[in-house]
């Protein structure tokens, strides 16, 4: 009996900078609600057991239509946190490549930005993984979480050297299988069936025919 891990990283969030030196903590965009909501549908014939959560608030609403439509709690894992909390800004990737912004760059180049230890990042981040799959033996687990964490979990299965290989997309899906005898292996990388034009049809013509 092996444990199934969904990686889900957040949707579109707005850019966002905090008050007087705190954080920044965005929420998620009107798109990026639209695409939680596709998700969720998506995601429903899962057999989800157990949805997990960093504690950023775009990874906590992007969990909340799941959690809603499956009536469960949203646990939340603080280690599945994205390696620049705490900044004082959040800016989405798209517009961080558009500016070619020093933090672009250094995400090119396959590096973290700001002052961020990568071993140590590493380490929190696959304790985290590991800690979800021994508490929930047998369980298809949803985790909501983010970029960078999806890179550390997905790239150390695969052998990728660069602590950013992978730019994955809004309310993607990465699917890691993990044994009980502590083999891990990748199942998806990437997906994102649920914003596919055929599928945003289907999900139309079910809402007008519902009308």
């Amino acid at each position: 009996m092996h444990v199934e891990l969904i990686l889900v990283r957040h949707a579109l969030p707005v850019r966002e900078r905090g008050v007087n030196g705190a954080a920044a903590d965005p929420g998620l965009a009107v798109e990026g609600r639209e695409q939680s909501d596709l998700l969720a549908r998506w995601l429903c014939a899962e057999g989800i057991d157990v949805i997990v959560s960093s504690p950023a608030r775009r990874a906590r609403q992007t969990a909340e239509p799941l959690a809603d439509a499956l009536q469960l709690p949203v646990e939340v894992a603080d280690g599945l946190r994205e390696f620049d909390t705490g900044a004082q800004e959040y800016v989405p990737v798209e517009e961080l490549r558009a500016a070619n912004d020093p933090r672009w760059q250094a995400l090119e180049r396959g590096e973290f930005y700001g002052c961020v230890d990568p071993a140590g990042f590493r380490s929190r981040v696959l304790d985290a993984a590991d800690g979800i799959v021994a508490a929930h033996p047998g369980a298809t687990v949803a985790a909501f979480t983010h970029a960078g964490v999806v890179n550390v979990c997905a790239g150390q299965l695969l052998g990728v050297a660069r602590d950013i290989w992978l730019e994955p997309g809004y309310t993607s899906i990465t699917r890691i299988a993990a044994a009980r005898d502590g083999k891990r292996w990748i199942r998806t990388v990437n997906e994102t069936p649920h914003l596919h034009p055929a599928y945003l049809r289907l999900v139309r013509e079910a809402a007008a025919g519902g009308e």
